[in-house]
């Protein structure tokens, strides 16, 4: 094989949103609150191959707002993207998944997240840049953790 065929590729096939959700569920009431509300985000990331040498990447970002008990809204965005990985070693293929593709992802979702909100009748929710290096190091941490107090024999 020539020194082309084995270069490593990485490339965007396709961008797109897998799925996005908005809730309002206290309509029109929820409009009429004084209180600033506690935003909750959650960031959950997850890949896997769709054939040879491609790969689904998912980043579902999920925010919600409540002043107290009560629900303002409650957004829900999957945003996915194929990406062409190959002649990768096997070992770096994970960090890639789990950190690269997230990063290009993020702004997209950043965005759907903002223009669902506003369309919602809210400010935009502005999300902050993630760190999906760390998030990706603090679970394989937090993995080799767990994994460590199995492998402790019982007596």
């Amino acid at each position: 094989m020539s020194d082309e065929q084995q270069a490593p590729v990485f490339s965007i096939e396709k961008l797109y949103v897998k799925d996005l959700s908005l809730e309002v569920p206290n309509a029109p009431q929820c409009f009429f609150e004084q209180e600033a509300p506690a935003v909750e985000i959650q960031l959950q990331t997850g890949g896997q191959a769709v054939g040879e040498g491609l790969f689904d990447v998912v980043l579902t970002v999920t925010v919600a707002a409540k002043v107290g008990e009560k629900t303002l809204f409650l957004v829900e965005a999957a945003q996915a993207g194929l990406f062409q990985i190959r002649n990768v070693p096997e070992e770096e293929l994970e960090p890639i998944v789990a950190v690269a593709c997230p990063n290009i992802l993020f702004p997209y979702a950043r965005e759907a997240v903002s223009d669902a909100v506003n369309r919602a009748g809210f400010p935009p929710v502005l999300l902050a840049p993630v760190n999906f290096e760390n998030l990706y190091r603090q679970r394989l941490e937090q993995q080799a953790q767990s994994g460590a107090a199995r492998e402790v024999p019982i007596q």
